[in-house]
Formats: structure tokens, sequence, C-alpha cells
């Protein structure tokens, strides 16, 4: 399993720059490890959706210490297909989701709300 030192080497590879360019990215992906500590934390952020998201956090682009911009969304798609193989959907994760009956089942609203 790669960690994000090793997801930003790879980066620094394929897009220019440095490791440290990438780190923040690449640590982001993965700081849902402090919830899960197995693969399944992928499934909060390895995903397109998630992609988009490190593009509104970190911007369109990243300009690395070579003055050269990198697409973010570039970065984010190199490291879920590094992790994942593909680009998966949240869709992709969460058709494996086995339903539970505590998942679906509302309470009543109390009688005290306007």
């Amino acid at each position: 399993m790669a960690t994000p030192f090793h997801h930003s080497i790879s980066s620094a590879r394929k897009f220019g720059g440095t490791r440290e360019d990438h780190q923040a990215v690449h640590d982001w992906f993965d700081a849902t490890k402090e919830l899960v500590g197995d693969f399944r934390h992928r499934a909060l952020r390895h995903h397109t959706a998630g992609i988009f998201e490190a593009e509104r956090l970190f911007g369109t682009a990243i300009t690395n210490s070579a003055g050269k911009a990198v697409p973010t969304r570039l970065i984010g798609e190199q490291h879920v297909i590094e992790d994942c193989g593909f680009l998966p959907t949240p869709q992709d994760w969460l058709k494996h989701l086995e339903p539970q009956p505590w998942m679906n089942k509302p309470s009543r609203l109390s009688r005290e709300l306007p």
C-alpha cells in the first residue's frame, strides 16, 4: 500500500518538481486513515467526487518548485488510480455497502417542533 510520501514521489516523477510540491494533496486523500485504518478509508475520498473536492480545496492547479502549473485533478486521479486501479465513482463504493436496519429507521419528530 502506498503512503502519501510514496504518492508524492510518483507525482514528482510524473509532473516534475519535488515530492514536497505534491505532498499536501496526497496527505488530504489519505487523511481518512485517521478514521479507518485499512483500505476502507478510501471509500471516503478515493473516487471521482473526492478528486473534484480536492480541486476545490487546493485550487485548479498547484505551481511546483520548477514553476510548472500542475492540474490538481491530475494529481488526484494519479493517487486514486495508483490505489484503486481505476477511477471509481462514489456509487462504485456504495453499491457494495450492505444495508442494515438502523440505516433507514427514521424517528418520529418531536411534538415540540413548530
